[in-house]
């Protein structure tokens, strides 16, 4: 077989057909491989590729042809712009989170100076968004894994937002982070078990579980977390919480009949037509 890049990469993608995107998926293990840029693999028709280059293509690609997504492969995954460093500790981030900060775009202007709290972190994409788009915003992102705030920790020093962000971990189903919030977002496990057990491989046996699956129901968590939210959103704040596709009217009742001090709340849909963020404001 000729060693050149467009050779390599046509093998890689007919190794790679039994997972999602094998084209995209060779462009970017080879990229990463060889140290450059998808955009540079595609261009660089003619270069003829060394014994070890192959190799290390090849290793990558033996990962993913076993599951493995390909944002830990990489270590990073991009969210609403940013790159951020993801590792098996943390869920990737996926494009149905980014409601919540079009959201929170819509709702304040930039030069907004607020507080917020970021409940169950992970890898700190909403914490660290958030910072960087508004440059008057300060925040507490809490985690129940010290491995994850390790993770968020990374992300908020890459993007320069580290000084603004407090780190904090504890159960936040149990324990409020302390003070009061102007805004409060959260994506936490709202997967139901049935949900998780007929889930892909992929999702299963790499990301965490404890990030994903939340009870029977999958809204353990968010019923756990909402007194404290109540508690520590100041008066005008703002709810933004993500929630599985068809939980939008169970939470709404749940916010609507036990927590009198959350005024309007509306259900935003994803591209898809799916439930996807509960919006809440305190009276």
């Amino acid at each position: 077989m000729s060693r050149s890049i467009p050779n390599i990469l046509k093998d890689c993608e007919n190794r790679l057909a039994k997972v999602d995107s094998p084209r995209l998926s060779a462009q970017l293990l080879t990229a990463h491989a060889l140290g450059c840029s998808r955009l540079t693999v595609t261009l660089e028709r003619n270069r003829i590729l060394s014994d070890c280059e192959i190799e290390a293509i090849h290793a990558l690609v033996a990962r993913r042809e076993a599951g493995e997504p390909v944002a830990y492969i990489l270590g990073e995954k991009e969210f609403y712009g940013l790159d951020f460093f993801v590792t098996p500790d943390v869920l990737i981030p996926r494009p149905e989170t980014e409601h919540i900060v079009e959201e929170v775009e819509r709702l304040y202007p930039k030069d907004r100076v607020f507080r917020f709290a970021d409940l169950g972190t992970g890898s700190g994409i909403l914490a660290v968004t958030l910072c960087v788009l508004f440059p008057g915003a300060r925040g507490v992102a809490v985690d129940i894994s010290p491995a994850a705030l390790h993770v968020a920790q990374r992300n908020a020093h890459r993007h320069g937002v580290d000084d603004r962000i407090d780190f904090q971990c504890l159960d936040f189903t149990k324990e409020a982070p302390g003070g009061e919030f102007d805004l409060i977002v959260s994506n936490p496990p709202y997967v139901t078990a049935a949900e998780f057990n007929a889930a892909s491989h992929e999702v299963t046996t790499f990301e965490p579980t404890g990030a994903l699956v939340s009870g029977v129901d999958g809204m353990d968590h968010i019923r756990a977390m909402l007194p404290g939210i109540e508690s520590t959103l100041k008066a005008k704040g703002h709810l933004l919480m993500e929630i599985g596709f068809s939980q939008g009217e169970d939470v709404k009742k749940i916010i609507c009949r036990e927590f009198s001090l959350f005024g309007q709340v509306a259900i935003l849909k994803d591209l898809a037509g799916h439930d996807r963020v509960v919006v809440a404001s305190k009276l």
